[in-house]
């Protein structure tokens, strides 16, 4: 981050006790990486309390600490006491954004949002230099590390943001101020934390909120309450520009990686290099060569212990309802030498609506050629009891065991897996980790 005096910082949280004068260079949460002269925000998480280890990394010649009440044994002046830590930790990140000369562009979305992300970094990089969220540092600890982090040589800066709530992308994108936004899509994704469907889009429209008046809102116009998406983004006066199916630049454009959902993440990138007013055609050609992200759909040919190869398509990131669909329909549609088998975790965070989901995902799965069905957790067993008599199914009530059977028992040459389901929930990204291993 750009340097900054302990005066300033006590400017922008609004700290009016007397600090140490020093100039900060950088910012920590975690106490572990601390190196001396930093600023460490004392975050308190689900199983700790950073302001435990304020002592400690004061020891550690730590500069000065974030803290939300004064803590004992460390001197006042070391100690800037805010109200809330992670939003002190935001506004130094909003400072730091304010420095960057560059183009911000802010991204959210139900699904792809991190494929896209990578996918607008890979398209942006042949016009000049690119800086980008790292991994899916996206909530309300990422987002204030990624503004931390900014390479501020960059000449565009592409933010993304993630949230489970109303509210939370109002308040990431206070930070992150952007002069272009971009919805990728609207789905029923943590329904359950939310009184209707509606609601999600509503959250998904506020990145238009601190968006840079006239600045650039791209909206899936195909995706649900796209109409609701664009009249907010007219409200808080930008430019609106669409993308979808029929409404894309006219270039030839053949990806690596099929599937209607692939295409929709290149016709964004398309569209907003066209808004940028940058070269299209070159672009089109570009994406032919982006590959999907681990955990996102990427293919890998392994080795099984008999003899033979099989395909892998590790989608284990997230088991979302509409991306489930996406990913079962796109395996449904290749042409493959070998058999077609899908394993799939259980989807969370969808309350009441869950047996519903599941039954849907059960009765696409029917309709497919997909041929051997494995169903992951109690929650998909109202997935596999939609399939025909006819189609092979298995049931595991975890992830434990499932890497052996799968290369032991049921995996054959030249079949091809898809593994989905809820990252933390199924856990089957754990699987995918062991298959990759074992099948180098």
């Amino acid at each position: 981050m750009q340097p900054i005096t302990s005066q300033k910082l006590c400017e922008i949280l609004g700290c009016k006790g007397p600090v140490a004068d020093v100039v900060i260079h950088a910012v920590s949460t975690d106490s572990r990486k601390v190196q001396p002269g930093d600023l460490f925000i004392a975050v308190k998480g689900e199983k700790f309390d950073a302001h435990d280890f304020v002592p400690e990394v004061i020891a550690k010649g730590v500069a000065l600490a974030v803290v939300e009440h004064p803590v004992e044994g460390v001197t006042a002046e070391k100690q800037i006491v805010v109200p809330n830590a992670l939003q002190a930790y935001g506004k130094i990140g909003a400072y730091n954004r304010s420095l960057f000369k560059g183009m911000v562009i802010g991204l959210t979305g139900s699904a792809g949002k991190t494929t896209t992300k990578e996918e607008i970094k890979f398209a942006l990089s042949r016009f000049g230099k690119v800086y980008a969220t790292g991994g899916n540092h996206n909530n309300n600890v990422g987002v204030p590390i990624t503004l931390c982090e900014m390479d501020m040589d960059a000449d565009y800066a592409i933010i993304e943001m993630g949230m489970s709530a109303k509210g939370e992308i109002e308040e990431l994108v206070s930070y992150v101020q952007p002069d272009a936004a971009v919805i990728t899509n609207v789905y029923p994704m943590h329904i359950e934390f939310f009184p209707n469907f509606e609601g999600i889009a509503e959250a998904k429209a506020e990145i238009f909120k601190s968006l840079k008046k006239g600045g650039l809102a791209l909206i899936n116009e195909d995706t649900n309450f796209a109409e609701l998406l664009e009249k907010r983004a007219l409200e808080n006066g930008a430019k609106v520009v669409k993308f979808g199916k029929n409404n894309h630049p006219d270039v030839p454009l053949k990806l690596a990686d099929e599937g209607e959902h692939n295409y929709y993440n290149a016709w964004c990138v398309l569209s907003l290099i066209s808004a940028l007013g940058l070269d299209v055609k070159q672009t089109a050609e570009d994406l032919a060569g982006f590959k999907a992200l681990a955990g996102r759909g990427a293919k890998h040919v392994l080795k099984l212990p008999k003899g033979g190869t099989y395909t892998l398509i590790d989608d284990s990131y997230s088991g979302q309802p509409e991306a489930m669909k996406i990913a079962v329909e796109t395996l449904d549609k290749m042409k493959v030498p070998g058999r077609k088998i899908a394993v799939l975790g259980k989807m969370a965070e969808l309350g009441d609506t869950s047996k519903a989901r599941h039954v849907e995902i059960g009765r696409t799965v029917a309709a497919s050629s997909i041929d051997v069905v494995v169903g992951v957790c109690p929650e998909m067993k109202d997935m596999l009891a939609q399939l025909p008599a006819g189609k092979e199914q298995h049931y595991f009530e975890n992830k434990e065991g499932l890497d052996a059977f799968l290369l032991n028992n049921l995996l054959q040459n030249n079949d091809i897996v898809l593994i989905k389901g809820a990252r933390y929930s199924s856990k089957l990204y754990q699987v995918t980790d062991s298959l990759l291993e074992k099948g180098k």
